[in-house]
């Protein structure tokens, strides 16, 4: 599994979702994306990528671009 298709996935796990409709998510905007959802897609990521994402990152991924802009800079993970 290529990791845009991990990446897919998490959400499609965290939020019960189509993978079609994962790129126009947003946190607050999106059904399902609150408080609790961010805690399910966090784990879903740390999961799929075997990391342990910090605090400031957890609280800055708050769309789907910026999910991935976060993962590629911080934590080394192509796309």
């Amino acid at each position: 599994m290529t990791n845009i298709e991990k990446y897919n996935q998490a959400f499609v796990d965290a939020f019960d979702i189509d993978e079609k409709d994962a790129e126009s998510m947003e946190f607050n905007k999106s059904e399902g994306w609150d408080s609790v959802g961010q805690m399910k897609l966090v784990a879903a990521f740390e999961d799929a990528f075997d990391i342990m994402l910090e605090t400031e990152d957890i609280i800055g991924i708050n769309s789907y671009n910026k999910g991935k802009e976060v993962l590629s800079e911080k934590y080394d993970i192509k796309f």
